[in-house]
């Protein structure tokens, strides 16, 4: 079969396409033809060498959506779709034209998501859910402030927060685009600068839970906006990897601190917070991630440079 490949860490030039074997099914594991797989920041991440836990040589890729082709009789022509932190890492992974999988992790599709939307889902919704809703317990009648709310990641803990009958607050440099899930799930945005604080605190004071996708430069911020035993979550750590900030206030203010990394949950693990999203999917409470950008297996290279490069949406690698 056709897949992508690296045998060293280094710039994205260390991507190669190859032939390599297809992978066959056994007892434990199923084989997936891949119809549809995003590609994440992770995953050019995973390629310069950022996961030690990655072995070489190695298929990246997280996230899919195809058809079950080897495995138990139940299973086969299933429509599924997957996610985790050890495929593409620990075990060859989705930018190839088939993956195994174990059996229990096997999950089937929403009708309602076509294969792109589907296989763009995993990483930004996964990472949303575990943080906004296993972590914080966000509820009804709880304010949410989401920090980068324009990316995939940001859209998403709008979209559940907002499904779980919360107030959002959208903070970002820019607003959502208008015709974005993100735009539709917000009550209230909030632009990000000096007065970040003081403008989200006048919508009713401090918030419940802050989502901070940027992290980083904006740890101090994100601290600033929770009210009492507020919660903080924090999944990245833009341009600043050690943070400084007032001890005394944190515990007199009794601020619950969060690192949430979907890359520690492997494929089995990840297949129970699918199954959460799966019915949000199904009924319309949530939206399927806008997708920007969609490149064929030979040029899976360029798809992963339109990922570096910033792009607005996701950016999916279609197998044909």
């Amino acid at each position: 079969m056709k897949a992508i490949q690296f045998k060293s860490f280094g710039t994205l030039d260390v991507l190669e396409t190859v032939d390599v074997p297809t992978p066959s099914a056994s007892a434990a594991n199923a084989v997936v033809a891949v119809k549809s797989a995003s590609v994440n920041p992770s995953d050019v991440k995973n390629v310069s060498g950022h996961f030690a836990r990655t072995t070489l040589p190695r298929i990246p890729g997280r996230d899919f959506s195809g058809i079950v082709a080897q495995g138990p009789a139940e299973w086969i022509g299933a429509e599924v779709w997957g996610t985790g932190g050890d495929i593409g890492s620990t075990r060859d992974g989705t930018h190839a034209q088939s993956v195994q999988v174990p059996v229990t992790a096997l999950l089937r599709k929403p009708s309602k998501l076509t294969h792109e939307q589907a296989s763009a889902v995993g990483v930004t919704f996964g990472v949303a859910w575990v943080g906004a809703i296993e972590y914080a317990k966000a509820a009804a009648g709880e304010q949410v402030a989401v920090i980068g709310v324009g990316g995939g990641v940001g859209s998403a803990v709008a979209q559940i927060a907002k499904s779980r009958g919360c107030r959002v607050i959208g903070i970002d440099r820019d607003p959502p685009d208008e015709d974005s899930p993100a735009a539709r799930h917000i009550d209230d945005y909030v632009p990000l600068g000096r007065s970040t604080t003081e403008r989200v605190r006048e919508l009713g004071g401090g918030v419940d839970v802050v989502f901070d996708t940027v992290g980083g430069v904006l740890f101090e911020t994100a601290l600033a906006l929770v009210k009492r035993r507020g919660r903080v979550l924090q999944i990245s750590a833009t341009g600043k990897r050690r943070v400084d900030f007032d001890l005394i206030d944190f515990y007199h203010n009794e601020t619950q601190l969060f690192g949430v990394d979907s890359a520690q949950r492997g494929l089995v693990e990840s297949t129970k917070v699918l199954a959460e999203l799966a019915d949000g999917f199904q009924s319309g409470a949530l939206e399927p991630p806008a997708i920007a950008k969609r490149f064929d297996l030979a040029h899976a290279r360029q798809a992963y440079e339109a990922v570096a490069a910033g792009s607005r949406g996701r950016v999916v690698i279609v197998m044909g």
